[in-house]
């Protein structure tokens, strides 16, 4: 419970958060916020990590001056594309022999199972449209190994997403970051953040139970 309440609170206060480490880093804080979008869009065991929620409050941070947005841009665009490259890969060497614990919270087959009906009916942009959905986000690439998508067509798609998800975010946190209402309101702004970020999975949810209540 500790641990969640610690989790709980450094989302909703990505802003004090970011501004410590920037602090207390400086320069390096490009490297950390990196490792955090590579991970949490390479690695399956990671989807927990915060994604737009961070990119947005970053992007607000840099309008401060704390950072050189086009500079946080780039960087981030090469984190998630490189992550999702190296999930690609993951789930093509070693595919559904990772998720084989049923009670698992994140090695979960159902994780696998949401993810491929993402495919099934978005088809190859599933990879661009994944990258606004948690949890989709992360399994995305890792199915697409899986199911051995044409690499230089998953590629493509990876970095068009990457670009779409990194630049509207960080972007968006730019140029309404230093807004005095989205200033002394950044924590509201995070958790609609969130609530929009994880609609479309409540949506899904939703449907699927009423589908099975009929």
């Amino acid at each position: 419970m500790e641990f969640l309440a610690t989790f709980i609170d450094i989302v909703l206060h990505l802003d004090k958060h970011l501004q410590v480490l920037i602090q207390n880093y400086g320069v390096w804080i490009y490297a950390i916020l990196f490792l955090i979008i590579f991970c949490e869009t390479g690695l399956v065991v990671a989807p927990f990590l915060p994604g737009d929620s961070l990119l947005f409050v970053a992007g607000a941070l840099a309008a401060s001056g704390n950072m050189y947005v086009h500079t946080l841009f780039l960087v981030l665009v090469a984190a998630s594309f490189l992550g999702d490259n190296t999930n690609y890969w993951i789930g093509r060497f070693l595919g559904p022999k990772v998720f084989s614990r049923e009670g698992s919270l994140l090695l979960n087959p159902k994780h696998l199972e949401r993810t491929q009906g993402f495919y099934d009916r978005h088809g190859g942009k599933t990879v661009v449209i994944a990258r606004f959905v948690p949890i989709v986000r992360t399994f995305a690439p890792f199915v697409a190994g899986i199911g051995r998508m044409v690499y230089p067509r998953f590629m493509m798609f990876a970095f068009g997403g990457a670009v779409l998800w990194i630049g509207s975010l960080v972007y968006a946190g730019y140029f309404f970051g230093n807004i005095p209402w989205v200033k002394q309101n950044l924590s509201l702004v995070i958790i609609g953040i969130v609530v929009l970020s994880i609609l479309p999975g409540i949506i899904e949810f939703t449907r699927r139970k009423l589908g099975r209540a009929r």
